[in-house]
């Protein structure tokens, strides 16, 4: 394994996926990539508005960007930060592809739940396409109660 990636929108699913490919990058002394994607509006709105609305992604995407750089800044060695504008699932799937990436990472749940009703969650659809193999990581606050705790012995 050469190249893991992880797609990063700052959620707390995201941040357990982060974990999870820095671990696996340091494990096989690969190189880490960081995919973050502001988010194209899904409707269609008028191009002042549309170009507006990508505008406000971008600058929110570059905040998160700056921040997960700084988060990594000295638990890694070899990591790459980008930033692409589209639709996440598309983007992270692309960028996999031109990056010759053996393995990637997302969070189970970003920012948006509602997407998952629409057209299914970022990463269903990049599980779906994903030309490697994708581990996919959730938040543990968002679990139900495990077995252990379900099963626990009466007194």
């Amino acid at each position: 394994m050469q190249n893991v990636l992880v797609g990063y929108d700052g959620s707390a699913s995201a941040q357990y996926a982060v974990a999870f490919a820095v671990d696996l990058a340091k494990r096989f002394d690969a190189r880490l990539h960081v995919l973050v994607v502001a988010r194209t509006p899904d409707w269609g709105a008028i191009e002042v508005e549309r170009k507006s609305l990508i505008d406000l992604e971008v600058r929110h995407a570059t905040a998160i960007l700056d921040d997960i750089k700084a988060k990594l800044a000295a638990s890694i060695g070899a990591v790459e930060f980008d930033l692409v504008v589209g639709p996440p699932a598309r983007e992270i799937v692309l960028y996999a592809e031109r990056h010759a990436i053996d393995h990637l990472v997302v969070g189970h749940r970003g920012h948006t739940p509602f997407d998952r009703w629409l057209i299914g969650s970022v990463a269903r659809q990049v599980l779906a396409y994903a030309p490697c193999a994708v581990t996919i990581v959730r938040d543990p606050a968002t679990m139900k109660k495990s077995r252990h705790e379900s099963e626990a012995p009466s007194a």
